[in-house]
């Protein structure tokens, strides 16, 4: 998927909302569970048939979802074949919606060209999150496939992201001062583009996403942060909108966990369709 075909998806749905599937099959409704057994199949189908119903019913408020891929390894083999079906599900039935890997990887080159064609060939996902800690080697691999991307974590909305992300990496006095996360903006874009390259900004920081947006001015930034863990939408848009919208707002839990009833999956319609309608305001 191109910059543009993104953009124009955001403007077709006045939205530019991400939902995460972190699908815990601890959490997944008693409903589900209930339907599985009574088939006699694995219990990892429930994931499958919970994500099913969640994707049915927020596809026309997503323009994106972002598949948190321990929830689905930490099942085993069996998990790892209920993401791929989620996958291709989205694909088949959702061809405009941007499928993102949420799967933080970051290690050298012989191995992020394997990582690369786990997600991109086998699975088809349009991106992966990954750590820029390694430098580019961890990063390049993935820019070699065209219309995919790779979402490098920047500034994450967790409390010990400060434990690295904003130290200060000035050298010497002529050293230009700037933050850990700053540097890594700083270089990280030269490896590609727009068009490949989008960076993880937690919604919980909004002061640092203003200044992150003079640095990047025309990535897309992916913001995990909205809902559970206490950012707001109007705080990230104010903060780091551009002319091209420039923002992925993600809600895992506070859409797909809203509700454990038999009723989860129109609840959580409903949540997704309040995001929007704040958001609409914002791409006007």
């Amino acid at each position: 998927m191109t910059y543009n075909q993104l953009y124009e998806q955001i403007c077709r749905k006045g939205s530019f909302l991400c939902v995460g599937l972190d699908t815990d099959i601890e959490k997944i409704p008693v409903c589900i569970k209930e339907q599985v057994r009574a088939a006699s199949t694995d219990e990892s189908e429930a994931i499958f048939l919970f994500n099913k119903q969640i994707i049915d019913s927020t596809a026309e408020y997503s323009v994106a979802y972002k598949i948190n891929t321990a929830f689905y390894e930490a099942a085993g083999s069996a998990g790892m074949l209920q993401m791929e079906r989620t996958v291709s599900y989205i694909k088949e039935h959702y061809p405009d919606i941007f499928v993102i890997a949420d799967a933080k990887r970051g290690d050298i080159g012989n191995t992020a060209k394997q990582y690369a064609k786990a997600f991109f060939e086998k699975m088809d996902c349009d991106a992966v999150t990954l750590s820029p800690y390694m430098g580019g080697d961890a990063i390049m691999p993935f820019l070699q496939y065209k219309g995919k991307w790779a979402i490098i974590l920047a500034l994450t909305s967790n409390v010990t992201a400060e434990d690295f992300e904003t130290l200060n990496t000035t050298s010497s006095a002529t050293d230009n001062a700037m933050l850990l996360y700053e540097r890594v903006l700083h270089h990280s874009a030269k490896w590609g583009n727009r068009d490949n390259i989008m960076f993880v900004v937690g919604a919980t920081r909004p002061e640092q996403l203003k200044r992150i947006r003079l640095i990047c001015k025309d990535h897309f930034f992916l913001v995990p942060g909205v809902g559970a863990q206490g950012g707001s939408v109007e705080e990230v848009a104010t903060a780091g909108m551009n002319s091209s919208c420039g923002l992925l707002i993600n809600s895992s839990r506070g859409i797909i966990y809203a509700d454990s009833s038999e009723n989860f999956a129109e609840v959580a319609a409903a949540k997704a369709a309040e995001l929007v309608e704040q958001m609409k305001s914002f791409l006007k």
